[in-house]
C-alpha cells in the first residue's frame, strides 16, 4: 500500500499542500492515506509525520513530493528511512534533488546508501571543526596566557 506524506512550514495559511496531495494522488496513493502537517521541518513535534509513520507497515511504501517534506536534516532523513527499511517499509520521492530514490529498487538502496555515508561525514566534520578551532587557539597562548596573533 501506498501512504503520502505532505508538509507546508506555514501555519498561516500563506502556503497549501495541493500540489503535494495531487502529486501523490497521481502516484496511486488513496486520498484517505496521506498524511499532512502544517510545521517547519525543523521543529520535532509533527503529528502528521508521527501517525503516518506509526500507520504505516511492512510492504507498504512511503511516498513524499519532494525529500526536504520529510527530514529536517541530512541526519534526520537518514535514520527514518534506515527505520523505515528496518520496518521492511519502501521510501519513494516524486520530484526534486531526490527523484532517484526509491528504496524499493536497488537502484534507490545505493543512492540512499551515499545518503547516508554523507550524514556520517557530516557528522564527522561537525564533531572536528571545533576540536581543531580550540587546539588552534591553545596554540597561540603565551606562557603568561596572554593570546597571541589572530585567532
Amino acid at each position: 500500500m501506498l501512504v503520502g506524506y505532505v508538509r507546508v512550514s506555514k501555519t498561516d495559511g500563506s502556503q497549501i499542500t495541493d500540489l503535494q496531495r495531487d502529486a501523490l494522488l497521481a502516484t496511486g496513493v488513496d486520498p484517505q492515506h496521506i498524511y499532512e502537517d502544517s510545521a517547519s521541518g525543523k521543529q520535532d513535534d509533527r503529528p502528521g509525520l508521527a501517525a503516518c509513520l506509526k500507520a504505516l507497515r511492512g510492504g507498504d511504501t512511503l511516498v513524499v513530493w519532494k525529500l526536504d517534506r520529510l527530514g529536517r536534516d541530512l541526519r534526520h532523513l537518514v535514520n527514518t528511512v534506515h527505520e523505515l527499511t528496518a520496518r521492511g517499509i519502501g521510501f519513494r520521492v516524486l520530484t526534486g534533488h531526490g527523484a532517484t530514490i526509491d528504496t524499493t529498487t536497488p537502484s534507490g538502496k545505493l543512492v540512499f546508501g551515499f545518503f547516508g555515508a554523507l550524514a556520517e561525514f557530516e557528522r564527522e566534520l561537525i564533531w572536528l571543526a571545533p576540536v581543531l578551532w580550540s587546539r588552534r587557539c591553545e596554540s597561540r597562548i603565551n606562557r603568561y596566557g596572554w593570546f597571541v596573533g589572530t585567532a
